[in-house]
């Protein structure tokens, strides 16, 4: 079977048991705080094990992209070495909320592997959880009775809490499991030794495919676990590793999935991959090759999903897997032109059928690609460059950890790369001292990102949660639950009402603010300030920064409604900047095309800021257009128009703008303004008629990253506020060129009069500096073959001070010169040489830190030419006599 005919083979398989099939989340996780990216296949699905949402189906399966580099779940650095870690890989997976159990999923988890599949019986072990007795836990005699009827005794094997218990992080939704393994060794191996002595002993052939968890609990911050509503199946299988068992490989690197992208790299370097086709993991052309091919696929959906390279958070995760591929590339490949873009249209063909998102920015993806690519390929030059200056300057074979890690923090130059070349050169490096500074810049980071937060204390039961903020923005309220947040910045409070009409941030629009209030007068007099809403998964949370608010929320709060009040001021100004973002979106597809797509946007109460896929500037004649057409809208007052639980197929038939990375439901909200020209799916907050924008106008447009352009605009007062102070100052030139009708003309004028001059003063400046070298030259003194000038100056800056020394230097074949001069009223030294007293031992940068003594300042440079500076001017004459004696 293909790897697409697998795929597909799970996805009908759990279709006939009653399953919906439903889309890849994307792999940028969503209003998650806890996540970066999607790490497994149930992240999408926690608030339906939480309780916090109703799915679609009580049964739903998918295959899931998921990507792991970062956090507890970290296989980067197995990536390549072995047959069997990724940092991208696909999750086949089934759920079950509420509805079936243990039963059900391991038969049909049974049927589907040696039915369907038709793999070995005999080679398949299954693991059970032996219990935990510090949690509480069981040993799970349910999941043993159920495999012990299928497989017998012999082959289920008993497993801790780090194999067969599954906890998606630190707190959430957990349970004990059931894992599926499957032993692919040649059958003498197989005789030699059982495969059940291999088992979660990290053997290549011996490997988990399938693993059904069962969730039952809720891990609390405090370490507990508390039992969930309703018990829940979440199964997780390996596409990548279920293909190398179908199809006969002993790598999942022989599959399918990978060898079309490694018979093409293949060609590209000119290099084999295998020794004798067969697979090796200690030659560093092979690792190359599966480094290659496993990034590019982490690096391609990652960019397609919305999530660019950058130097912070998850667009680092994704520089960093992407420079890993091109460094293998560059060291073992050969490749020092961009090539990973190259491989992207490959990728996409590929996927085109299960992740068209892909294949739809193809172009996109391969441009910021090779920018990347391009950059890094530049920094290695230049961490080449500082590493043979380390080495050369090195006073012992060991490299120093801290210049290590400059190399890797400043240039982007990977520790394993400095060790590699430094031993070529017969060097080693310093790794606890590199280890050393890598732990505290990380100590650091964790420091400025530490945020400590309490259980949720749970006030009421709550039924469905219900925004009212698209109606209203002001409602009754009673508190659900609320939890005290100590963060970097102090501490805070998040409050869950059962219903508000507080906007949580979403989709670049910032949450909205308000205050909290008693409904009636018994119910206390306070008011508490909400400075900000956010979603945590599906939660809205009001965050509320009023000190000590633990006895009011225990006492006062609880049993009484409360008026949950929006800033109607401050929503009024960020639905005008939302309204025109999707206006403006518009517009710019007009001026510049429909190959304009949005790759990220941020609309508070003061701008709208929005990024989009362009790889030219936008000139200002184009932005001036887009203004036009956005402000002929405004004027035109056109309606806005609201569909809800539009099916999304129809939505964008009628040619709704969707946002790539975002994970959109079955049914969709649609907002339009004008349907021929605005029309997108957004779940933010908008102006009833575009002519509350009052007025519309960019402020700046520049380059975020590559292939992706961002600009910045105001609306209403603030872009009045703009035009008011331009015309202000077109008043007041017209006051200060009296009489002249063009002020364009009068200042353009004043400029070309103004670089006139500039340019007479630089070349009467030029004769002056050839009238101090002539003179000069008449106070040079000779020993031996060398000319010696010691001399103080007068030059009108630094740049003068540098050009006359060079000046001076260039008719010498042997000469050694020291300039003295007061800039700004500071004494100033420079120091040259000729090449040949350089060969000698002389150095200039050691020489005017000498002199700089002096005239208690410092400086330094090349061999041949530095410069210092000082602070006392009385001394610059000592100087300059001591600069007499050093030759």
């Amino acid at each position: 079977m293909t790897s697409h005919e697998i795929r597909q083979a799970f996805l009908d398989f759990f279709k006939s048991k009653g399953h919906l099939i439903v889309p890849s989340a994307p792999l940028v996780a969503k209003n998650d705080p806890t996540l970066m990216f999607n790490n497994s296949g149930m992240a999408q699905f926690k608030d339906f094990f939480l309780g916090n949402g109703t799915p679609p189906s009580k049964r739903i399966a998918d295959t899931q992209k998921c990507l792991r580099v970062s956090g507890k779940h970290n296989d980067l650095e197995d990536v390549g070495f072995d047959t069997y870690h990724h940092t991208m890989f696909e999750m086949l997976g089934n759920w079950s909320f509420g509805d079936y159990f243990k039963k059900e999923a391991l038969a049909w988890s049974w049927e589907l592997l040696t039915e369907v599949y038709q793999l070995p019986k005999e080679r398949i072990y299954v693991s059970v959880f032996k219990g935990d007795k510090k949690d509480g836990v069981p040993f799970d005699q349910e999941a043993w009775d159920i495999w012990k009827g299928m497989v017998g005794e012999d082959r289920i094997i008993l497993g801790n809490k780090k194999d067969n218990f599954w906890e998606m992080g630190d707190v959430g939704p957990c349970g004990p499991c059931s894992e599926i393994h499957i032993d692919l060794r040649d059958q003498a191996e197989i005789d030699s030794k059982p495969g059940k002595e291999l088992v979660n002993a990290d053997h290549p052939q011996v490997v988990e495919i399938w693993n059904n968890v069962f969730m039952q609990f809720e891990r609390k911050a405090d370490g507990s676990l508390i039992s969930l509503p309703s018990k829940h199946v979440d199964t997780g299988m390996g596409f990548e590793r279920l293909c190398m068992a179908i199809q006969g490989k002993k790598s999942n690197y022989d599959t399918d999935i990978f060898q079309n992208t490694i018979q093409v790299i293949e060609k590209m370097c000119g290099k084999k991959y295998g020794v004798n086709g067969t697979l090796n993991t200690t030659d560093y052309t092979d690792i190359a090759m599966r480094v290659i091919a496993d990034h590019l696929r982490a690096v391609s959906f990652a960019i397609a999903d919305g999530q660019l390279p950058s130097n912070a958070k998850a667009g680092y995760v994704i520089r960093r897997i992407l420079r890993r591929a091109i460094r293998y590339g560059y060291s073992y490949l050969g490749f020092s032109e961009p090539f990973m873009c190259q491989l992207v249209p490959v990728l996409a063909e590929q996927f085109k059928d299960v992740f068209p998102e892909l294949k739809a920015q193809e172009d996109f993806v391969t441009r910021v690609v090779q920018e990347e690519e391009k950059s890094f390929l530049r920094t290695l030059e230049l961490g080449l460059k500082r590493l043979d200056s380390l080495i050369k300057d090195a006073a012992t074979k060991v490299l120093d950890g801290e210049a290590v890690f400059e190399l890797s923090d400043t240039y982007g130059f990977p520790s394993d790369l400095t060790a590699l070349i430094a031993r070529e050169k017969g060097f080693s490096i310093d790794e606890a001292g590199f280890e050393k500074a890598l732990t505290e810049q990380k100590n650091r980071s964790r420091q400025d990102a530490a945020k400590e937060a309490t259980d949720w204390i749970e006030v009421s039961e709550g039924g469905d949660f219900e925004f009212l903020g698209y109606d209203t923005l002001e409602a009754t309220a009673q508190i659900v639950k609320y939890r005290k947040v100590k963060t970097k910045g102090g501490e805070e409070y998040h409050i869950v009402l059962d219903r508000t009409p507080f906007y949580a941030e979403m989709g670049g629009q910032v949450g909205d603010s308000g205050e909290l209030s008693p409904l009636t007068p018994d119910g206390g007099n306070f008011v508490i300030s909400i400075v900000d809403t956010k979603k945590e998964n599906d939660l809205f949370i009001h965050v509320s920064r009023d000190r000590n608010l633990d006895e009011l929320l225990t006492h006062s709060l609880i049993y009484h409604s409360l008026i949950a009040k929006v800033d109607a001021h401050r929503r009024q100004n960020i639905m005008r900047n939302h309204t025109a973002t999707h206006l403006m979106l518009a517009g710019l597809r007009k001026v510049l095309g429909n190959h304009i797509v949005q790759k990220g946007s941020y609309q508070n109460d003061e701008v709208t800021r929005f990024d989009f896929s362009h790889f030219t500037k936008v000139t200002d004649e184009e932005l001036a257009q887009v203004e036009d057409i956005v402000n002929a809208k405004i004027r035109a007052n056109i309606a806005q128009k609201t569909y809800v639980n539009v099916p999304i197929d129809e939505a964008i038939k009628k040619g709704a703008t969707a946002t790539f990375g975002e994970k959109y439901g079955d049914f969709v909200r649609v907002v339009e303004f004008d349907p021929q020209f605005s029309v997108e799916l957004c779940g933010g907050t908008h102006v009833p008629a575009t002519g509350e924008i009052a007025l519309f106008k960019f402020t700046s447009e520049g380059s975020v990253s590559a292939g992706v352009r961002r600009v910045e605009a105001v609306t209403g007062e603030k872009a009045m506020e703009i035009i008011s102070n331009q015309a202000a100052v077109i008043t007041k030139l017209e006051e200060l060129f009296k009489g002249q009708k063009d002020v364009v003309k009068a200042v353009e004028n004043l400029f070309s009069e103004k670089a006139a001059l500039q340019k007479r003063i630089e070349s009467l400046e030029n004769e002056k500096l050839q009238q101090t070298k002539q003179s000069l030259l008449d106070q040079v003194e000779t020993r031996g073959e060398t000319t010696v000038l010691v001399a103080r100056v007068e030059v009108p800056n630094a740049d003068a001070l540098k050009s006359l020394a060079y000046q001076l230097k260039e008719p010498l074949t042997s000469g050694y010169i020291v300039l003295g001069t007061v800039l700004n009223g500071k004494p100033q030294l420079a120091v040259i040489l000729t090449d040949d007293l350089v060969a000698k031992g002389l150095h200039a940068g050691n020489i005017v830190k000498d002199l700089a003594k002096e005239v208690k300042g410092g400086g330094g440079g090349q061999p041949f030419f530095a410069t210092a500076g000082g602070s006392d001017v009385s001394g610059l004459d000592a100087a300059l006599a001591k600069a007499k004696t050093i030759l």
